[in-house]
């Protein structure tokens, strides 16, 4: 892998973990993350109407990718409300491939490798760890669903997405993308009681900020997989697991003991023998 694909993957980590930390330590998870994605559409709008390129076929993907962006940001904010990054997160990313992997085998008919069985397996246990085996069951255990929803939705977007990138270039995809499930996530919390208020108290410079690493961390992939392999970028990508795992406690408040550690650390390992096999 070229060094700088790799500084490129690196840095995308870097930026995930940390947009994900900035929103798991909000008191208002959901506002937070309305405001993170209107900054994010908003300011990357002109460039992706400067650089428009998309055929007509590329609309039957958006309306799919769309709605499952919307269930993707809802649940992940709802699980930052509930339980801390340092479980929910590890969780979401880590089972994503698995699922696709799954997916793959047992609809697609795509074969796997034993490397990527033994991937799985790591996956599993890595969670196990992450999850916690004993204190705070009812916390931990809402963590796990909450991150096992959100790596479902992860995993339902990539399935799509990697088709319906072939109709359109990478950053207009993902506004044409995120422009309705904005519109969608923020509509609805607007409505709810006292909406308007929460999202008026998370417009602050934070949120706004996690929304536009969010979209940078996804252009650093973009240009890292034009010098390397997908399989490469990913297994380095997954390295924000460990990343969020050791940032959780100084950033977020969390408390992240050696087992929590070991278990990311278990995720990042699996996911890298799923991508490399």
């Amino acid at each position: 892998m070229p060094l700088d694909a790799f500084a490129l993957a690196l840095g995308s980590a870097f930026l995930h973990a940390l947009w994900n930390l900035i929103l798991g330590r909000e008191r208002d998870p959901e506002a937070a993350t309305a405001v993170a994605l209107t900054a994010a559409v908003v300011l990357f709008a002109p460039v992706a109407a400067w650089r428009f390129d998309a055929d007509t076929a590329v609309w039957p993907y958006i309306a799919v990718t769309s709605m499952l962006q919307l269930a993707y940001f809802a649940a992940l904010a709802t699980a930052y409300r509930h339980a801390d990054v340092s479980v929910v997160y590890p969780i979401a990313r880590g089972l994503a491939p698995v699922l696709v992997l799954l997916v793959g085998v047992t609809a697609l008919g795509v074969g796997a490798s034993a490397g990527q069985a033994a991937g799985v397996c790591l996956v599993g246990l890595g969670v196990v760890l992450v999850r916690g085996l004993r204190g705070g069951a009812e916390a931990r255990a809402a963590g796990a669903a909450w991150g096992v929803a959100v790596a479902s939705c992860i995993a339902a977007y990539t399935l799509v997405d990697k088709h319906g990138i072939e109709h359109a270039s990478p950053v207009v995809y993902l506004e044409l993308g995120m422009l309705p499930a904005t519109i969608g996530y923020v509509g609805f919390l607007l409505v709810t009681e006292h909406g308007g208020g929460r999202v008026r108290a998370a417009a602050r410079p934070l949120p706004a900020l996690a929304g536009v690493l969010s979209f940078v961390a996804y252009a650093l992939v973009l240009a890292a997989l034009s010098r390397a392999s997908a399989a490469s970028v990913a297994s380095v990508r997954e390295t924000s697991v460990l990343i969020a795992a050791f940032l959780a406690a100084p950033l977020a408040g969390e408390h992240v003991g050696p087992g929590r550690l070991a278990g990311a650390g278990l995720v990042v390992a699996g996911v890298a023998l799923i991508a490399l096999a």
